[in-house]
């Protein structure tokens, strides 16, 4: 059980009456039984105050209210009225609320719920001092309070000494630096900057609406992050324009689901065709299913492939080989 709180004040202001106080219970029995410890006290109290006509008469005191707080220590007030005023018409001096501290049960925050830290990234340089990163994200927010979680964090990493060119290779940076006032640029030569490097364009994206002006994408991946200035990276995301048919506004619902449904029988029979004997001479095996895109947000690529299941001999075609395919996906800014 928790201490006892203080004691509330006398329930009259002349006179005799009573006056209360509680505490709460901190941990129930382990065996699941009730707690059988009383959690309110009353008493007699008196005020050192005769009753004089001077005097009112109050209605008992009402109910205590619910205690401000729902955990730990808050404040509760009680109520009471005049039944009567003083016999000799002067102002009723006698309290109309109480106030005192009530106790919650203590507060317990819950923990906001995280996802396991990613990799460490790659080191942001190829050679030397850099730095690598990584994240875990918010599944939900605290119950009470906000979650002041880390969800990123950094380190240095090192990697092997940048090479130098020139006779004064093999010594180390700290001892070029020293070196360096002494030594013309004959002598030694740092190496150059390294520009930002991509992968090639992939493919352009399906058209993002089905009628009607619409437009696709399609992205490439930064391979090599610009050194020493380098040139940076250009886009990395591309978009242009698609139509594919116009929108009929005036058919009923009735003739686009018949529509739709007509275009979509088309395409499954499509796949299947395409899903077996698609290039003279093999056959192949159908599409995997997309990969997972390699960003969550500002643009990156997923990837499917088509292997080559059966090829026959007396074929004189080159063409059956292994496919591959890719997208565009999560291209909503970061």
């Amino acid at each position: 059980m928790s201490e006892w709180i203080t004691w509330s004040p006398c329930s009259i202001s002349c006179g005799m009456g009573m006056r209360s106080r509680e505490r709460y219970v901190k941990q129930f029995p382990e065996d699941g039984s009730v707690c059988t410890l009383p959690t309110e006290e009353t008493e007699k109290c008196t005020v050192n105050e005769e009753c004089s006509p001077s005097s009112c008469l109050m209605t008992e005191w009402g109910e205590w209210d619910e205690c401000s707080a729902t955990c730990g220590m808050g404040m509760k007030k009680r109520h009471r009225m005049i039944k009567m005023s003083p016999a000799d018409g002067s102002t009723c001096k006698a309290e109309m609320s109480q106030a005192e501290k009530c106790m919650m049960p203590e507060c317990h925050t819950i923990p906001c719920l995280l996802s396991p830290w990613s990799e460490w990234s790659d080191c942001s340089v190829t050679c030397g001092k850099g730095m690598r990163t990584r994240q875990r994200m918010l599944k939900s927010l605290a119950e009470l309070g906000d979650c002041n979680e880390e969800l990123e964090q950094v380190e240095k990493c090192m990697l092997p000494e940048c090479p130098l060119i020139g006779p004064a290779s093999r010594k180390t940076n700290q001892a070029l630096k020293s070196l360096l006032p002494s030594l013309t640029s004959s002598k030694i030569s740092v190496i150059s900057s390294i520009d930002c490097e991509l992968t090639e364009w992939s493919q352009w994206s399906e058209c993002n609406k089905s009628c009607g002006k619409g437009h696709m994408i399609r992205t490439r991946m930064i391979q090599m992050e610009p050194q020493f200035g380098g040139a940076p990276c250009p886009e990395t995301v591309q978009r242009k324009k698609c139509r594919i048919r116009k929108c009929f506004r005036n058919q009923s619902i009735q003739k686009l689901r018949w529509r739709e449904a007509r275009e979509s029988r088309r395409s499954e029979q499509l796949r299947e065709e395409t899903d077996g004997e698609q290039f003279p001479g093999c056959r192949m095996r159908p599409w995997t299913a997309w990969s997972e895109c390699t960003k969550l947000c500002g643009g990156g690529i997923q990837e499917r492939y088509m292997t080559v299941k059966k090829r026959f001999k007396s074929s004189q075609f080159t063409s059956c080989k292994d496919k591959k395919e890719i997208r565009a996906c999560s291209v909503h800014p970061c």
